[in-house]
């Protein structure tokens, strides 16, 4: 489970020292725990797909941060959001290859047109990107995704 892997991670950059990772796993586990709370609150648990939802919005705020601070040139703030990015990666299922989500995104169209038993269109954009976040969350950039579907769609 992703839970028992980012504590036993915590522990092990904690022994070796790498500031980079403790900081960064100890991060993770905050915003997880803030998720707990909420979910409780709800009288529901998170997920594991939340989990690795939660991960990769927190690859992308890395990623806007880095092009951010690559225009200030800020190149140590950068080099310092690179290195949080790689650690959150680590905690994610191998990513799907552009043409594994053209691929995923083409057999989800087909599904949503059997279903409705019609042509799909632009409108069905949210039930597409549901099904996908549904069953690839965790591996697969959704941002490509959404503008593969959205082309298709069109």
């Amino acid at each position: 489970m992703l839970r028992d892997r980012l504590n036993e991670d915590l522990k092990i950059a904690v022994r070796n020292k790498d500031q980079r990772a403790v900081s960064t796993i100890r991060l993770i586990l905050a915003a997880l725990k803030d998720r707990d709370i909420s979910a409780r609150e709800r009288g529901e648990s998170v997920a594991e797909t939340e989990i690795l939802t939660m991960l990769q919005s927190m690859i992308k705020q890395r990623r806007d941060s880095i092009a951010l601070y690559e225009q200030g040139c800020r190149m140590d703030l950068a080099e310092q959001e690179q290195e949080e990015l790689e650690i959150i990666q680590s905690f994610l299922p191998h990513q799907m290859t552009p043409h594994e989500i053209d691929s995923a995104v083409e057999s989800v169209i087909g599904e949503v047109a059997e279903d409705q038993a019609r042509a799909v269109g632009l409108k069905d954009m949210g039930r597409v990107m549901a099904t996908l976040r549904d069953r690839y969350a965790g591996r697969m950039d959704f941002a490509q995704a959404s503008m593969i579907a959205k082309a298709r769609l069109a």
